[in-house]
């Protein structure tokens, strides 16, 4: 899935009269992989093994092009960029890396690893959404300021922070890559832990597409709002109880309409392989 690169460079986002240059810009030192710790504001949580492993290979065979960038700390050295490189070199038993030292603010530091990763399309989704609610909550920050700075719509950091208000366990789905970005936004639309769960089995189940989902989600939303309209009396708690059992039992979306003389059960199925499912359910194939 393609996304998005940023319109402007690091030098559009942060002040450089607030970087205080430790050693030349062109002075590229040789230090200790072990005297080197993470940046603890780096956004980036999560590391593809697989291509760690074929970094670490290139870098076996060519070494570190590209320094990485680091700022002195009491104990050594914090990495500001190239937190990949790092590990990458240490995966490869490589006992001193290229570095530029340079003196971040607090601040600049958390705007660096954020920005870094951002142009290097690093970050997934929910790892994105929580880098600007740092920004936010951290450095008071606006979606307005965080938009002008990046080049970014201030609509689309907006739906990204959206991400977060979805429960923990779905946010996992997008982080492990099981569902897109877009099928995440199709969860935002419906209220309530049990249609949202509905939902993304359905998109793993029979692999949906993100305008499917779309579609499937607007009926449900539909179906439970006019659920919620309605006010029931004794025959309706019967009748929905009714229902209720038969949705649990067939696993899927079952609506009845009840009258006095007559009635009709429908029963939602979402492709051959989930009739063919339900067909198997009630023994009618």
């Amino acid at each position: 899935m393609a996304k998005r690169g940023l319109g402007k460079g690091l030098g559009a986002f942060i002040d450089e009269s607030s970087l205080i240059t430790v050693e030349s810009t062109e002075g590229v030192l040789k230090l200790k992989v072990n005297d080197i710790e993470p940046n603890r504001a780096q956004p980036r949580k999560n590391f593809d093994k697989e291509k760690l492993e074929a970094l670490s290979a290139s870098i076996k065979e060519h070494g570190i092009i590209q320094p990485i960038v680091v700022r002195k700390t009491e104990s050594g050295y914090e990495i500001v960029a190239g937190e990949r490189r790092w590990r990458a070199a240490k995966m490869a038993k490589i006992s001193e890396i290229p570095a530029i030292v340079r003196d971040y603010s607090p601040q600049a530091l958390t705007e660096v690893a954020m920005i870094e990763n951002l142009q290097r399309e690093d970050l997934n989704p929910i790892e994105e959404a929580l880098g600007y609610r740092a920004l936010m909550d951290d450095y008071d920050m606006t979606q307005e300021q965080i938009s002008e700075r990046l080049g970014k719509s201030r609509s689309s950091i907006a739906n990204s922070l959206r991400l977060l208000s979805l429960e923990p366990e779905f946010q996992e789905y997008v982080i492990s890559g099981k569902i897109s970005e877009g099928h995440a936004r199709c969860l935002l639309s419906l209220s309530g832990y049990t249609l949202r769960e509905f939902l993304i089995n359905r998109i793993i189940e029979q692999e949906l597409s993100v305008r499917q989902t779309e579609q499937l989600a607007k009926s449900l939303s539909s179906v439970h709002t006019e659920k919620k309209e309605k006010e029931p009396d004794g025959v309706d708690i019967q009748i929905e109880r009714i229902r209720k059992s038969i949705e649990d039992r067939l696993g899927t979306k079952v609506n009845i309409r009840h009258g006095a003389k007559k009635g009709k059960i429908e029963i939602e199925y979402y492709g051959n392989n989930d009739l063919d499912r339900l067909l198997a359910l009630m023994k009618l194939n």
